[in-house]
């Protein structure tokens, strides 16, 4: 079936019948051309990062082609963690509350060793936040939904079953020799993003590499579905050596459809086939839920992880995104998450390219933005997957004493690492961010992503985040000057005048004053702040922003 024929109520079917649908392939015009067709925007992989790049890039006026050899969304739970930024970034592309609607939302988890809980945390233990800390869905709903907001956007072409065999970069882009059921044609693209997987095919055809370090470990993922409600809250489970699995971890999170995610620390010296097998998973999920639980095996995988990524993100005008450029073990929900910040960095800098406002060292700014964010998602994950599988005695001695002390200190559960979990990078070097010259406290420096907070527009409740513009926005706090007015590409927002902070939050996390202006980019990173602004100190931020000052 053509997939704009596929009726809307099927993007909201079961989940069944979601990873059932099936995007036949139509036959493109560039097929007929007798030289390859010229495109501004190609990505390859219709995944979360592929289609969130996509979607950004089509609600700013651009025309993209999304090439994916599959023509399916993904099957399993995959990737279900995603994380509040996330999910202020599909607010954006206007998908956000679907995922909520249909997502289990959560912010508190829980570590036990064997038998005991040794304590609990909170990642978002204030009030005033529009999205919680994390939601847990299954990928293939989240799939689902970019999949149907992309094919109500007139400037997406995806294109299934057309598989990429050959890519040569060269000046001003790359072509691309493409295999499809009707045989082989090419394209010309002007800007190229690899958005397909840490396999990547597009990193392989350039013979480029991605480094660092594998670890031998094996984990077992069963999705089971209950029949009746389990007698689990809606949170973050982690158990080192549990009396239901001696000697290794587990991990639990809730999906929809009453389904739970269980991932079991298995070893490396396991037989990945013969875990998969039925009869030697659903004793493991006994031994945890009980052995009256009634329960279907939904799906089930065998996995090992490496933490790696590439030396550089941008190659002239081939760009990575995603696992394609950066792999990260799944303890802290890393994966996911930081592709489709990756998808957001990079679509308002192609958007100023490809619209001549900025050079392509807009674009390259991608690369050490982001390469910045992977070595910090790099960091984190390395530590976790070292913390939860040592690899020496020593290290063991080390672990199981912090976890000892963290039933009564506070300063070892600094030290116990499951997983530390998602959160933006903040860009303290980013070269698009003007220095501080007045004095602030608080986390909202120049590079961190502004921190929402609840307001009221004419009466009605509204959101920092949903008021900034699609380009940059210089937040007053009280009336702006008179020249603002004239800042081309720039969306001025009152604080107090054109919004209201009736609960103050948004002045106590911004450390705002009358008078104080925070320069927002279109990506929602502070790129500038200031006591009080002048035009000359503006305009040379917004220089620096858009790479124009470099």
């Amino acid at each position: 079936m053509n997939p704009r024929d596929i009726p809307p109520e099927a993007f909201h079917a079961s989940g069944a019948e979601v990873q059932a649908l099936d995007f036949g392939y139509v036959r493109s015009p560039d097929q007929d051309h007798a030289t390859p067709a010229q495109h501004p925007v190609v990505v390859i992989g219709a995944g979360p990062v592929g289609l969130s790049l996509a979607i950004d890039l089509a609600q700013r006026g651009q025309r993209v082609v999304v090439l994916d050899n599959d023509h399916k969304l993904s099957i399993g739970s995959r990737a279900i963690c995603f994380a509040k930024r996330t999910l202020e970034i599909w607010d954006r592309l206007g998908v956000g509350q679907r995922m909520v609607d249909k997502g289990v939302s959560w912010n508190l988890g829980k570590v036990f060793l064997k038998d005991e809980q040794l304590y609990e945390f909170n990642l978002l233990p204030e009030e005033g936040h529009e999205r919680p800390a994390f939601i847990n869905l299954q990928q293939y709903y989240a799939e689902a939904y970019l999949v149907e907001r992309a094919l109500q956007l007139p400037g997406i072409d995806i294109r299934w079953h057309n598989k990429v065999t050959a890519v040569q970069s060269r000046d001003g882009g790359a072509l691309l020799s493409i295999d499809t059921p009707d045989g082989a044609y090419q394209i010309d693209a002007q800007w190229l993003v690899a958005c397909d997987g840490a396999r990547s095919p597009t990193r392989q055809m350039l013979g480029l590499e991605s480094k660092g370090r594998i670890f031998q470990d094996r984990f077992l993922i069963a999705d089971v579905k209950l029949a009746d409600e389990a007698n689990f809250p809606t949170e973050r489970w982690f158990w080192f050596d549990p009396p239901f699995h001696p000697n290794q971890s587990v991990l639990l999170h809730r999906q929809p459809d009453n389904v739970w995610r269980i991932d079991f620390q298995l070893g490396w010296d396991a037989d990945p086939e013969e875990e998969k097998k039925p009869e030697n998973i659903i004793p493991r999920v006994k031994a945890l839920l009980g052995a009256d639980a009634q329960f279907e095996l939904d799906w089930a995988s065998v996995y090992t992880f490496a933490c790696l990524r590439m030396d550089q993100f941008v190659h002239g005008r081939v760009v990575f995104a995603g696992d394609s450029a950066h792999g990260v073990s799944p303890f802290g929900a890393r994966g996911a998450n930081s592709g489709v910040q990756d998808a957001e960095n990079l679509a308002w800098k192609l958007d100023w390219v490809l619209k001549g406002r900025a050079s392509p060292a807009l674009v390259a700014t991608y690369g050490p933005e982001r390469e910045y964010a992977a070595d910090e998602n790099l960091c984190n994950s390395t530590r976790a997957t070292d913390f939860i599988t040592p690899k020496s005695e020593v290290s063991r001695l080390f672990r199981d004493a912090a976890l000892h002390l963290a039933r009564e200190h506070a300063f070892a559960r600094r030290i116990v690492n499951s997983g530390r979990l998602s959160v933006p990078a903040t860009l303290y070097a980013s070269p698009l961010s003007t220095p501080d010259t007045d004095a602030f406290v608080g986390t909202q420096v120049p590079g961190a992503v502004l921190l929402d907070a609840p307001l009221t527009k004419q009466g009605q409740p509204t959101w920092l985040l949903r008021e900034l513009g699609p380009d940059f926005t210089l937040l007053v706090f009280g009336p702006a000057p008179a020249w603002t007015r004239d800042l081309p590409g720039v969306k001025v927002l009152q604080i107090g005048i054109d919004v209201t902070d009736h609960q103050a939050r948004a002045a106590q996390r911004l450390d705002a004053l009358p008078g104080t202006a925070y320069l927002v980019r279109p990506d929602q990173h502070v790129c500038a702040r200031w006591r009080t602004p002048t035009e000359a100190a503006v305009r040379s931020a917004l220089a620096h922003a858009t790479a124009a000052a470099l």
